[in-house]
């Protein structure tokens, strides 16, 4: 079966008998923030709900489980080949795979099978899907809507005078689309044509529907969202809203509830209107109400997903609530659990999301295994959501995301510290992630401030994506101490092992009579070598000099957990750090950040680098080469589209990085490339000649 999309969907194999009234479930208690919830309504006649089906992947599908096993509830996980010894499958009874939550046949299928599914009824997510059709009823219930063009003809020539009419820029979006995928933003009639082939192609891979609609494309506004939920009974409620405005490639990192600096007044309007937009469709179950709104607070309705998002844990964590047990309620026909009146909102709370990419070259999405992961400690105000473990891999074949991060605090400020001390325990070694860009996202002054838009990451670029600094020379002492003491802990189990005290490989000492032993030692900072003399002194500690700098250095290694920790005194100033050491690199993660030194390794050790091509592109990462633009003979200049690849459900241009002649094109459309190999070689041009010769 094909792979399964990261989207909330759930199945539920059913009795045809009374729902049996289910315990009450909460998120773990926080006294000082909320008393449990007693449910309002009486159980309305059901079903027995006693297996449910998760046709879904990664951490939303743990996220569901959790929920159903506290209320004694059989799951069943689905599964593609890519997914066998995934954590979510472990977590369940059963395999298969599905990319249904907003598959309006799929749901009336269900309903025609007598199968309960746990969404909203096939018209709502119709109507709602098809964002032509819902920004007509929106309008018709009163709920502002951006100008635009939803219309049924779609040929380019259409779509381009619409375009013009509604006057750049222009953001393109696939009709059904969601998470950023089929969506471009124009700036200009010029680069229209290859932006729109561009959002068909992904949209037909994620919807297989490429139908497009164009909208006024509104500079730095706030992406503010409404959860909301229905039941059969007609009540219709919203949990308050959440900001989710800061993005990269029109897909959200970090969001937050309630959304800053908007007052109680418009927090209303905004919950009224998404009410309003739900009881439109007639709705049932939980979906978000999705605004565009300007710095005056003035707000336009964009869509409505029709399912549970990604990042619900915020607006549980602020209302005391869990959402998925909402939903199976709901589902078996009871009333939403709480009116109106008794949903209140205390304190504030961030999710953000940890991907494996690489933000310094354009959020890259990277693959590869988490050879180590650790996290920080779960609590009633931090939430670890994730569907992975250490060892395990992040496959090409899905969305990068590792994690979710959620955190709450009584406050914005509050809440925020805590996120950032959360982040730097997050400590991840195999591959790239946006950690440390979240950090200096979350230290930003105007995110601090709460001045956060759609434009925030472009406006802010070069703060968020700081040039790697030289480590300071106690950071290398750190390191080198780090060295020494597990070679001594090595040398140590070895003497163990061997019980040969006398044998040579038996001391790291240092030890030598009379004289102080001094070792030369070096690591590379970056692209630097750095020279480091160790003198091992008498009293254990270590005289440690980097170029015309000597540093006392002193310490050892301790073990929590899983985890081995440096406790280290340099030049009297203490500190302790994670400590590991893969390979040729050592890691160091401490409240202050973390650092990374490589281990030189002789020329002869090393692998014989791939031999360059003629100054060509080489891929990314590894994905399917969907379109090829250029052949053999064919004359570029830089900026030139190559072709265009596929990969863990982003598409990907590969631009020319100069002016030249293409002498081969390595790889046919449909073609599998692996990360950095060889796309495209240019043929040598005189100057190449001359400055090799």
């Amino acid at each position: 079966m094909a792979a399964a999309s990261a989207v909330s969907v759930l199945l539920v194999a059913a009795e045809r008998n009374r729902w049996h009234r289910l315990p009450s479930l909460l998120l773990p208690p926080r006294t000082w923030v909320w008393r449990q919830r007693t449910m309002k309504y009486t159980t309305a006649t059901g079903r027995n709900i006693t297996k449910v089906l998760i046709a879904n992947r990664g951490e939303i599908a743990c996220r569901v489980m959790r929920t159903a096993k506290k209320l004694g509830v059989q799951t069943v996980a689905v599964y593609s080949e890519a997914d066998r010894n995934s954590m979510h499958v472990d977590m369940a009874i059963h395999p298969g795979c599905g990319f249904l939550s907003e598959n309006m046949e799929f749901a009336e299928l269900c309903k025609q099978e007598g199968i309960i599914f746990i969404g909203p009824p096939p018209s709502a997510i119709r109507d709602m899907g098809i964002k032509s059709t819902s920004k007509s009823i929106m309008a018709a219930a009163g709920v502002p809507v951006v100008e635009g063009y939803h219309g049924e003809d779609q040929s380019d020539q259409c779509l381009k005078e619409h375009a013009r009419r509604i006057g750049y820029p222009v953001m393109i979006k696939a009709v059904r689309g969601g998470g950023g995928k089929g969506m471009r933003i124009v700036r200009s009639e010029q680069e229209f044509q290859e932006q729109l082939e561009s959002a068909r192609r992904e949209a037909k891979k994620s919807f297989n529907d490429d139908a497009m609609l164009i909208e006024k494309f509104v500079d730095t506004p706030r992406h503010v969202e409404v959860q909301v939920f229905g039941d059969h009974h007609g009540n219709a409620v919203y949990l308050f809203e959440r900001d989710c405005s800061v993005q990269r490639r029109h897909q959200k990192i970090i969001e937050e509830a309630p959304a800053p600096g908007i007052k109680s007044e418009v927090r209303k309007k905004l919950g009224e209107a998404a009410v309003r937009a739900a009881k439109a469709v007639n709705y049932v179950g939980a979906g978000t109400v999705e605004f565009i709104m300007d710095s005056k607070h003035n707000f336009c309705f964009m869509e409505m997903n029709t399912r549970l998002q990604v990042e619900h844990p915020v607006t549980e964590m602020i209302t005391g609530t869990d959402l998925v047990e909402w939903q199976l309620r709901i589902a078996a026909g009871e009333k939403i659990p709480l009116s109106q009146e008794e949903i209140t909102l205390q304190g504030h709370a961030f999710e953000a999301r940890i991907y494996a990419e690489d933000p310094s070259n354009n959020f890259m999405p990277v693959a590869g295994p988490l050879v180590h992961l650790s996290t920080p400690r779960a609590d009633p105000s931090t939430r670890i959501e994730t569907g992975v473990r250490q060892g395990d891999e992040v496959s090409v074949h899905y969305d990068p995301m590792i994690a979710k991060l959620v955190v709450w605090a009584a406050d914005r400020q509050a809440a925020l510290t805590k996120l950032r001390y959360s982040l730097r325990q997050y400590n991840i070694v195999g591959l790239h992630t946006n950690i440390d860009f979240l950090l200096n996202l979350s230290g930003h002054p105007e995110f601090e401030a709460g001045n956060v838009h759609t434009d925030f990451i472009p406006q802010h670029h070069k703060q968020l994506l700081l040039s790697r600094k030289a480590a300071a020379k106690e950071s290398l002492c750190q390191a080198a101490l780090g060295l020494i003491l597990k070679e001594k802990a090595m040398t140590d189990t070895f003497t163990l092992q061997a019980h040969d005290q006398f044998s040579p490989f038996s001391s790291s000492s240092g030890r030598r009579l009379n004289i102080s032993y001094t070792r030369n030692m070096t690591l590379k900072d970056g692209k630097n070598n750095v020279a480091i003399a160790v003198t091992y002194n008498h009293d254990g500690s270590y005289s440690m000099q980097i170029e015309d700098k000597t540093f006392q250095v002193l310490g050892n290694l301790y073990s929590e957990g899983d985890c081995t920790y440096l406790k280290c005194s340099v030049n009297g100033v203490a500190s302790k750090a994670k400590l590991i050491i893969l390979e040729n690199t050592i890691y160091l993660f401490s409240k202050e950040g973390s650092i990374e030194i490589d281990i030189p390794v002789p020329k002869y050790l090393s692998s014989v680098s791939s031999q360059e091509t003629q100054g060509g592109p080489l891929a990314p990462m590894t994905g399917t080469i969907e379109k090829v633009f250029v052949k053999a003979g064919d004359k570029v200049k830089a900026g030139d589209s190559l072709m265009v690849m596929i990969a863990m459900k982003m598409e990907h241009t590969i631009k020319s990085p100069k002016d030249g002649t293409v002498k081969k094109v390595f790889y046919r459309e449909g073609a599998q490339a692996n990360r950095h190999t060889p796309l495209v070689e240019f043929e040598e041009e005189e100057s190449d000649k001359r400055e090799s010769e």
